[in-house]
């Protein structure tokens, strides 16, 4: 199958996915998202393969959501339709029978952090900045970044780290454990190879068999997660702050939020 915003490549057991958008920091329009879902889900079918590889083309893992794309008044955004492609996503990562590994550079912000947190393995280059930055513009987590956050750190950290918006380097957020390997700049992927091979080189189908015994208890309450995620987004959509937030950001200053 062809994408316009992702390459899906085959190698024996090993699939690589990137995300594939350079020009625009692989920030994720309605088109990479509906695509990173239809991706995941058909790798449910794939039974030859085991281990995903999941990276950013360009200078950046992903920068999150496209506020650009947000903003377009010839093309308005449904927020309903974004988000269920973002809950297909997430499902679709969550439950992948495969053990999935992220090669993070440059930024993993908002929605491409949450892609990122849902990954069996996190590895990222020392200087990558990592955020949960949704708060930026008035908006809750998404892509299930309140429930793979919440799995990672518990649930103090994740609404600290929710709630502050704050950007981690790769050595900040190994020492917060919300990734598992920290790498010199430039050496993620070959990094992320190296952890696939050693993967396929393991008894796999015993380790994916566990990966599924701890995560199908889970499934259920993904979904509620998702359910609330979804119609928070929605509302805040709507709210004076993220207003305020993406005019702000358009603007290149400091928003002036009121609560409302």
């Amino acid at each position: 199958m062809t994408y316009e915003t992702l390459t899906l490549e085959k190698n024996g057991r090993l699939a690589i996915l990137t995300l594939n958008r350079p020009q625009s920091m692989n920030a994720m329009n309605g088109t990479m998202m509906k695509e990173i879902a239809d991706a995941l889900e058909g790798l449910h079918d794939e039974k030859e393969l085991q281990v995903l590889l999941i990276k950013g083309e360009g200078r950046a893992f992903s920068a999150g959501g496209d506020i650009k794309a947000m903003m377009d008044p010839t093309n308005p955004l449904d927020i309903d339709t974004v988000m269920g492609e973002v809950s297909r996503l997430a499902k679709a990562l969550y439950t992948l029978p495969m053990i999935t590994i992220a090669s993070v550079h440059g930024a993993a912000a908002g929605l491409g952090f949450s892609l990122v947190l849902g990954c069996d393995v996190v590895i990222a280059e020392e200087n990558s900045k990592l955020a949960m930055n949704f708060i930026g513009i008035g908006l809750v987590p998404d892509g299930a970044g309140h429930f793979f956050l919440k799995e990672r750190v518990g649930i103090p950290k994740a609404k600290q780290l929710i709630w502050s918006g704050k950007v981690l380097n790769g050595h900040d957020a190994l020492a917060l454990g919300l990734i598992d390997e920290v790498t010199a700049e430039g050496r993620a992927y070959e990094q992320a190879e190296l952890a696939a091979a050693k993967f396929l080189s393991s008894p796999v189908k015993a380790m994916i068999a566990t990966k599924q015994i701890l995560h199908t208890q889970h499934v259920h309450e993904l979904e509620r997660v998702l359910a609330l995620e979804s119609s928070s987004q929605s509302t805040m959509r709507r709210s004076k702050d993220h207003l305020e937030g993406i005019q702000a950001f358009v603007e290149k200053r400091k928003p002036s939020f009121k609560g409302e």
